[in-house]
């Protein structure tokens, strides 16, 4: 994994993508993956995603077992530094896949995006404002009482406020006005609904 900047999202932390695989895993203890599917999640290349496991599972923050050739890892929910260090993580670079998780079973949800501060410092915006809230835009027409009860469980799990818009599904490359205008040149952080709506149960990867 290609060290890089460190993140402003939390800047103790080697890497984004570091960040990212360790919310993965330690925001999920049911999940267990493989270092292709890890890789996959969170888009970076094998070979770095095996680094960062090894440096992980040396620490005590993840366990892996080898079934043939394949290495599956998950959270070792027995570290000390687990549940604390699962809440930061979670917070710091969760947000996409809690989101995704609240989202996906609504119907009409054609689309979501994370944009704001959030969106800004996960890609490297350090001279953006302090993230305050979670911002969300939904693309389609879902139910509002049921996207507003999802807000306030994903707000639970992230620590943050989380301020859901509604817009129609191909408002980005139709809209007008200025709110269209800041969030078209601000950058967008897609929520993942398509994975989400096929995970069910205890997972592997």
């Amino acid at each position: 994994m290609e060290r890089g900047p460190a993140p402003s999202l939390l800047p103790i932390l080697r890497s984004r993508q570091q960040g990212e695989l360790l919310a993965l895993l330690l925001g999920d203890p049911e999940l267990e993956a493989s270092l292709t599917g890890l890789a996959a999640l969170v888009s970076v290349p094998v070979s770095s995603v095996h680094r960062e496991i090894d440096r992980a599972e040396s620490a005590g923050l993840v366990t892996s077992r080898k079934i043939g050739n394949t290495r599956l890892v998950r959270a070792n929910t027995g570290s000390p530094y687990y549940r604390g260090l699962a809440d930061v993580l979670v917070k710091a670079f969760g947000p996409p896949r809690v989101l995704a998780a609240v989202l996906a079973p609504i119907d009409n949800i054609d689309a979501a995006h994370i944009y704001g501060s959030w969106a800004a410092h996960l890609l490297g915006n350090e001279a953006d404002r302090p993230v305050g809230d979670i911002d969300v835009l939904v693309l389609g027409s879902p139910d509002r009482d049921e996207l507003y009860a999802a807000a306030a469980t994903a707000e639970q799990r992230l620590g943050r406020p989380v301020q859901a818009t509604v817009r129609p599904t191909d408002w980005i490359s139709t809209g007008t006005g200025n709110f269209h205008a800041t969030v078209a040149q601000r950058p967008l952080v897609e929520i993942d609904l398509r994975t989400a709506r096929t995970e069910t149960g205890p997972r592997s990867r």
